[in-house]
């Protein structure tokens, strides 16, 4: 294929003039596909997740023999095998899931914390996974969505969703505090009311947008 600079026409042929204006003709280089192989990359990270499980498993095998050869604790492996999890979790779901990025965040952070409550189980229950790790994430969830709406500030309203799923998630701080499961409510107290002061403001300052946004979610 070549083209004429002067009459900006393409001319498939392999004439070395323009029919138009009978000036040389430049040579362009065909491309035959400019899109990447998705199903190729796909393919890709699908081996590579294999892999990484496989690979997980003989080290969480080879440590727990090791643990029981030397007397190690079985918290070495238990610890060991929920990182391990969780990092095949982030290949799955964050990485080949089709999720929206929401959903994903969500579902990833409520693994993780998760995760470190049956840590603390697994020490013998101290109960600093329920005073500070739980009320630290929704903080750090709070400050992410902030972020976020800052980054994407033409679609903010997408993200209230999740700030009243923080809200919940604070109320159930308080709820674990009556039932004495939590023992120090400074940290609860004070996620619970930064998510319910970041809903309002978005309610309040968003406006109309807000609202259609909250009619559109509950269908009302």
């Amino acid at each position: 294929m070549s083209r004429c600079n002067q009459c900006k026409i393409e001319v498939l042929d392999e004439a070395q003039h323009c029919p138009l204006c009978q000036s040389a003709l430049e040579h362009t280089i065909e491309v035959e596909n400019m899109y990447p192989d998705i199903r190729m990359r796909t393919r890709k990270l699908v081996m590579i997740s294999r892999i990484y499980l496989f690979l997980s498993i003989v080290a969480e095998i080879l440590l727990v023999n090791v643990s029981l050869l030397l007397d190690w604790s079985s918290i070495v492996y238990l610890i060991s095998g929920m990182a391990l999890f969780y990092g095949y979790m982030v290949i799955c779901y964050a990485i080949l899931g089709r999720s929206g990025y929401i959903a994903k965040t969500m579902v990833l952070t409520a693994l993780a914390l998760a995760m470190l409550v049956a840590a603390d189980f697994a020490v013998g229950y101290k109960g600093w996974s329920v005073n500070y790790v739980l009320p630290s994430g929704i903080l750090l969830i709070d400050a992410g969505i902030v972020l976020l709406m800052i980054i994407n500030r033409k679609n903010w309203q997408s993200y209230m969703m999740l700030e009243l799923f923080m809200v919940l998630c604070g109320g159930v701080m308080l709820i674990l505090y009556l039932f004495e499961i939590v023992t120090s409510p400074m940290m609860s107290s004070l996620a619970f009311n930064v998510s319910v002061i970041l809903f309002l403001g978005t309610v309040i300052i968003g406006g109309r947008r807000a609202r259609v946004e909250l009619k559109r979610r509950f269908h009302i």
